[in-house]
């Protein structure tokens, strides 16, 4: 008797569908079991029911089977790995990278700064002072830099200054426009003493 086709659809008897999970997962189990030993194959296979519970059937140790595949896939498909997920990976090495370097700088700055030398060696200190030493002559040498460049400023507003100065005395120094030069007005003026009473002049 040739059994009717079953359409593969979810089974909404309660009943029904545990005793179908039931069957079907025996039967799964078993074709795994005979793959394995007719083709000397390493099979594992693991199922979660509806109520959460596993059931799993491996040929072998299981744990060592999900290491090969995880093993597997990361040598296979690793490659193949989102480019977002890739860009992701990479800003997280580069972050950790950077707070590494943040930590090393914190502690040297420490240490320039005269804190934690309890546990540095005599060479340390001695590259720290070396440091110290040729820090303080770069800021020495950009100080007087600019002491140089200011003095320079000074000294070429002194001298506008003086050029102005020459300059509004010259204008201040010409003579007013019709007057002639080398020549003053004169006017008379009466010495002579008399008594009486003035005379009109004419």
């Amino acid at each position: 008797m040739v059994r009717g086709k079953i359409e593969i659809k979810k089974i909404e008897n309660v009943t029904s569908r545990q005793v179908t999970f039931s069957k079907r997962r025996s039967g799964l189990f078993k074709k795994a079991h005979e793959l394995s030993v007719l083709c000397d194959a390493q099979v594992a296979a693991m199922i979660f029911s509806q109520k959460g519970r596993l059931y799993e059937f491996a040929s072998s140790d299981i744990q060592k089977t999900i290491k090969r595949y995880a093993e597997y896939k990361r040598e296979c498909f690793g490659a193949e790995t989102h480019p977002i997920e890739q860009y992701v990976q990479g800003l997280k090495k580069e972050m950790v990278t950077m707070v590494k370097k943040i930590e090393v700088l914190e502690v040297h700055n420490r240490k320039l700064m005269g804190q934690s030398l309890a546990f540095c060696s005599v060479k340390e200190l001695q590259d720290i002072a070396t440091q110290i030493e040729k820090s303080l002559h770069i800021v020495r040498s950009t100080k007087a830099k600019l002491y140089e460049d200011e003095l320079k400023k000074l000294e070429a507003k002194e001298r506008e200054l003086k050029d102005e100065r020459v300059r509004l005395c010259g204008k201040v120094g010409e003579r007013p426009m019709g007057m002639p030069s080398g020549s003053k007005e004169k006017e008379d003026v009466e010495t002579d003493l008399f008594i009486g009473f003035p005379k009109s002049r004419p």
